[in-house]
């Protein structure tokens, strides 16, 4: 352990449902899902040049999910994106972008340590949750890495912070009159221990819903996020795009 990274064991992961303030979901968000036959492991991820390696002290996390509706509303005949948007595989509503740790300001760890390939037993296991072993390779090297020292560790967090979500009904939401706080109140309702404070969300420039954003305190538990992290205001419209 070095004193700038936090390094969680397969222990702690193991206990976190524990710690957790957030009711368990039996939810899935993947409404079909079958993981592909996989028998090569998963390409390492690469730092890109621009991108600097920074080991900072972690003053929490992030738990991004990604609406895949909007994801894959123009990529559905993408070969790069396949996996998650053509539906030969499944059909998603949310998915996990990533477990990001955060930092104080406006920095964060990133890119902590060199990475090896993902087994394709690690990649199947936490497909149905990320379904894009690009995504996968990226999250672990560039935020995982900066957790624990062991794939299996970051995605057995992960596993269990995403499956801790309970979501709203988004069929019903994206049916009606739609504003950030709105959004952020239907989030906070569907889960105990949320509040809408503790909430960020990601629009694109056409207004419509890319991210939610949970923050979460060193301990895994919600916390209201930093005033540089509050992002959308109130007022601010919201659309859901439910798919073709």
């Amino acid at each position: 352990m070095t004193r700038a990274t936090l390094y969680i064991s397969a222990i702690q992961a193991a206990t976190l449902i524990t710690a957790l303030s957030l009711t368990v979901s039996a939810q899935a968000q993947a409404y079909q899902c079958r993981a592909p036959a996989l028998t090569k492991p998963a390409a390492p991820a690469s730092k890109p040049a621009k991108e600097p390696r920074r080991i900072t002290p972690v003053s929490g996390y992030t738990l991004a999910m990604s609406w895949s509706p909007e994801y894959c509303r123009l990529r559905k005949d993408s070969a790069r994106d396949k996996n998650q948007c053509s539906g030969d595989d499944g059909s998603f509503g949310f998915i996990l972008h990533g477990l990001w740790p955060d930092a104080q300001g406006n920095s964060y760890p990133q890119w902590c340590r060199a990475t090896k390939a993902l087994s394709p037993a690690l990649v199947k296991r936490n497909f149905c949750m990320m379904p894009s072993t690009r995504l996968m390779a990226k999250e672990w090297a560039k935020h995982g890495t900066c957790m624990t020292r062991r794939p299996e560790t970051y995605f057995r967090i992960s596993q269990i912070m995403f499956g801790a979500v309970e979501f709203p009904n988004m069929d019903r939401l994206s049916r009606s009159p739609l504003t950030a706080g709105g959004l952020r109140e239907a989030f906070a309702a569907a889960n105990e221990g949320l509040q809408s404070d503790m909430i960020r969300l990601k629009v694109n420039r056409r207004g419509w819903l890319e991210e939610v954003r949970l923050c979460l305190g060193k301990s895994f538990r919600p916390q209201r996020c930093p005033r540089n992290m509050r992002g959308l205001k109130d007022d601010r419209p919201v659309k859901i795009w439910r798919g073709a």
